[in-house]
């Protein structure tokens, strides 16, 4: 049985679900999940949330506002961390589809098991939307989409990126050496759309394709930090770093590498994506080579694909092929006139 929270207000489940909220809870014994199969406790559609890395503060602010969102219209709700692991991730698709889920939100932690999830949903009768990764079935159809557009995001941190940059005049400096870090992640296209988006700014700021470095990670903080190492170490004559990354934990590894390496946050222009990890230091008011950040409002992508799946268990209402949320570049001195009250929360953790 694999770790999941449940939330579900009503007299059923209690055990599970402490006062209806979002946080870790233990593996719930097979008594405490809604049964019945077919709608869920209480004669409440079940709504399930599957992620990946559900430990991160975007996950976690995600599954929660699903979770609040889906229980608010009047349905269960039941929350899963697939980890990285697509085998459990499918696992988890399954064991929702027993437990009598009629909707299924997952990010997947590898989009190769698109078309075995679009399969097994299909074959139960069950709605199922993408969240932050879009995939397709076998036939090559997309799933219904929650989420940003990444060529979009990767395109606003690419250029704020090179915008700091010219403004440093670092690129007018000839005792400066600039090297850009782009933390990627090659498993996942949308990681790989952000990536070369910005990329494509940072080059059209005027840095060669030979002192842009690809930081090859699964986007976690550690894989990053490690992966960033031997690039930093082999290039010595860079005096200067610009960081990017599909992930505001990938960027965050490859800060923590340059601080190893004994690297000034002035000499640093970080821009994030997602703004969870960049918030730290600024809300501690540590120096840090984050610059900026793009902020993902969570919450916002739990919020609606919890809707978009009630309205389709209870109404029959196709999602739509597609719905984009709106990303908003944030700093030091605007992160807490943009952020959320739970993402503003985890800043401070």
């Amino acid at each position: 049985m694999h770790k999941a929270n449940l939330v579900v207000c009503g007299a059923l489940l209690v055990a599970v679900a402490a006062a209806c909220g979002g946080g870790a809870s233990p593996t719930p014994s097979p008594a405490s999940r809604p049964s019945g199969g077919d709608p869920g406790a209480g004669g409440k559609p079940l709504l399930v949330a599957i992620s990946r890395s559900a430990e991160q503060p975007y996950v976690a602010n995600q599954q929660r506002s699903f979770a609040e969102t889906a229980v608010s219209l009047g349905a269960a709700a039941a929350t899963y961390d697939a980890k990285l692991d697509a085998n459990l991730a499918l696992d988890l698709v399954n064991e929702a589809i027993a437990a009598g889920a009629r909707g299924i939100a997952i990010g997947v932690p590898d989009e190769a098991i698109g078309p075995a999830v679009a399969r097994a949903a299909a074959e139960a009768g069950v709605v199922v939307v993408a969240t932050d990764d879009a995939i397709r079935d076998a036939s090559g159809n997309a799933v219904p989409f929650v989420g940003f557009d990444d060529a979009e995001m990767g395109r606003q941190v690419g250029e704020t990126a090179a915008q700091l940059l010219v403004d440093e005049g670092w690129l007018r400096d000839a005792s400066r050496k600039v090297g850009v870090l782009s933390v990627e992640v090659p498993t996942r296209s949308a990681c790989t759309a952000r990536t070369d988006a910005s990329k494509a700014a940072i080059r059209a700021a005027g840095v060669p394709d030979a002192q842009i470095f690809a930081v090859l990670s699964t986007g976690e903080t550690s894989s990053a930090r490690d992966a960033a190492g031997p690039v930093i170490t082999s290039n010595p004559d860079i005096t200067d770093w610009v960081v990017v990354a599909c992930t505001d934990e990938g960027a965050a590894g490859a800060l923590e590498m340059l601080a190893t390496a004994g690297a000034d946050p002035s000499g640093i222009i970080a821009v994030g994506l997602g703004a969870l990890e960049a918030c730290r230091p600024w809300a501690a008011g540590r120096p840090t080579g984050f610059r900026a950040a793009l902020f993902l409002p969570g919450p916002d992508v739990g919020r609606t694909a919890a809707t978009l799946l009630y309205a389709a268990a209870v109404d029959g209402s196709a999602p739509p092929a597609t719905t984009y949320l709106p990303a908003t570049m944030v700093n030091r001195a605007t992160f807490k006139n943009v952020l959320d009250p739970a993402s503003l929360a985890s800043c401070s953790q």
